[in-house]
């Protein structure tokens, strides 16, 4: 499951090269398809005929059945909530899942230090990537920031520039992404292919436009963050984030991590004011390192990790005194203890449990659907 049709296209089309010569059929499953295309398609799916379904999510709705599923892939899964991937592995018999993120959100995060998900990491970058350069401006320097991406697209490179908005706010002084689109297409990107793309477009009227990106058509998208995931063009050397105090970490890693995907140096642009001390540290963060570990653990201090057992991610941990950052060694005592105990009661049924049981199904009886109380 993934969050855009755009990115859902593009693994089909990897699955389709790499599994398709050993008889592996993938197909996709995405909101945009005609009715009668999405029959045929789940019934494929339900028969089994198709082996690998890639979607969106339309995944998790009414009628999408698996023959026997088991195994479910989340990507980018911090697009989704914990309901939404809950929802599809409930499709399945305990089917292995495998969530998968370039920034762990910081509940994600909090449930590795408690050993609830078995971790693979993968700390080095492609072969070949170079280091993107980061810089936090003001107001004051945008006109500067725009010469920049002029000089990069007259060496044949491409760029983005994203903004939180996609039409001006009565309430928020905030630039929108459709109106800088028609100030800089006729002002300074004047000559320039620009490209716009947000989240109130056709799906088929955001492929085109997102599809002119990859194939060089425009050398200047700019969007709110529907391309924060799925677009690959290593041609891309630029990232300009307008407004970036709005946004949160690990979005602004996401962004970042659209460009410095090919042979070429790239630049992260971001363009803020300090609202507040909270929203300058995560500039100044982004700024300071490339780190996703990094960032995620100063996002866990900044927003708190949220509620472990529950659909909050983010939030002041429902912990009395341990720091889920500074007590980590603690922590792995706790759960080696736990995991102990359990091994030697299951089910908590020895009388000198009853206690440490009853607690825990008095605490959890509202989010009974996350975990198994025996």
């Amino acid at each position: 499951m993934v969050p855009t049709e755009v990115l859902a296209a593009q693994h089909i089309v990897t699955l389709g090269r790499l599994l398709g010569p050993l008889g592996v059929r993938s197909e996709g499953v995405v909101g945009g398809m005609g009715a009668v295309e999405r029959r045929d398609v789940l019934a494929r799916v339900a028969s089994g005929e198709t082996q690998i379904v890639v979607g969106t999510h339309a995944l998790i709705q009414d009628g999408v059945e698996f023959k026997r599923l088991g195994m479910v892939v989340i990507d980018e899964q911090h697009k989704f909530g914990v309901s939404q991937r809950g929802q599809l592995v409930a499709k399945g018999v305990q089917p292995d899942c495998l969530v998968m993120t370039a920034t762990p959100i910081p509940r994600t995060l909090a449930m590795t230090i408690y050993g609830d998900l078995d971790v693979s990491v993968i700390r080095s970058a492609p072969i070949g990537r170079l280091p993107i350069q980061t810089r936090v401006i003001g107001e004051d320097k945008l006109e500067a920031a725009y010469e920049f991406i002029c000089k990069q697209v007259g060496k044949g490179r491409q760029a983005y520039i994203v903004y939180p908005l996609v039409e001006e706010s009565e309430t928020l002084s905030l630039k929108s992404a459709s109106e800088r689109f028609l100030a800089l297409s006729q002002g300074v990107f004047q000559g320039l292919r620009t490209g716009l793309v947000h989240g109130r477009l056709s799906g088929s009227d955001k492929a085109a436009v997102m599809e002119g990106f990859v194939d060089g058509t425009i050398d200047v998208l700019l969007s709110t963050t529907v391309v924060e995931v799925g677009l690959d063009v290593a041609n891309a050397t630029v990232m300009l984030v307008e407004n970036a105090e709005r946004f949160g970490l690990a979005q602004l890693h996401q962004l970042r991590g659209r460009v410095g995907r090919g042979v070429h140096k790239s630049f992260c642009v971001l363009q803020g004011e300090a609202k507040s001390r909270d929203s300058w540290r995560r500039m100044k963060v982004m700024e300071e390192t490339c780190d996703g570990f990094l960032i995620a653990e100063e996002d866990i201090k900044i927003r708190g990790m949220g509620n472990l057992l529950g659909r909050e991610q983010s939030g002041l941990p429902r912990l009395r005194v341990a720091d889920p950052i500074a007590d980590v060694d603690v922590l792995k005592v706790a759960r080696s203890e736990a995991l102990d105990l359990v091994s030697r009661d299951p089910g908590l049924v020895l009388e000198e449990h009853a206690a440490l049981k009853k607690r825990i199904v008095t605490l959890y009886e509202a989010v009974k659907e996350y975990v198994e109380v025996g």
